[in-house]
């Protein structure tokens, strides 16, 4: 049996076609991508919008002793995890520096907002960036359709 997997998403132009609130949050997580350690010259930001109204950030670490390393969206849902899980997440925003394509989550963090999306029971908007675009999905499993699970 053959099937067929889609999604609904959005791409749009910087800054024109954005919602403030995205504007907000690619603007937070491309500041955040500032104080990540650009061992490998590429630095990543991500910026997450709690229920509360509360927006974290965070950036991706590296090590001299690769692969010791983390993405900034996987410090970012480990960090608020430990801080505060009952704030759940309603938007996760990632950005890059250089900036001239769409920073999007490798495996490892789309299965990590996965995970974070089942133990909050909502899901949350991402938003990849770059400095002139940016594609928004409305859940962790359009970017994730064969996920792992136990």
């Amino acid at each position: 049996m053959e099937k067929q997997y889609t999604f609904p998403y959005r791409q749009y132009t910087l800054p024109d076609g954005a919602t403030p609130e995205e504007r907000l949050l690619i603007e937070e997580a491309r500041k955040a991508a500032q104080g990540a350690m650009p061992l490998l010259g590429y630095r990543v930001g991500a910026a997450a919008r709690l229920a509360s109204g509360r927006i974290i950030t965070a950036a991706n670490q590296e090590s001299e002793v690769f692969p010791a390393g983390l993405c900034a969206e996987r410090v970012l849902l480990f960090s608020h995890l430990a801080t505060d899980p009952e704030d759940r997440i309603t938007a996760l925003a990632i950005a890059s520096v250089p900036d001239d394509t769409e920073c999007c989550p490798c495996g490892g963090c789309r299965q990590v907002m996965l995970d974070t999306m089942r133990r909050q029971g909502t899901p949350f908007r991402i938003i990849m960036s770059s400095g002139q675009s940016a594609t928004v999905v409305d859940s962790p499993a359009c970017l994730m359709p064969f996920p792992f699970g136990l």
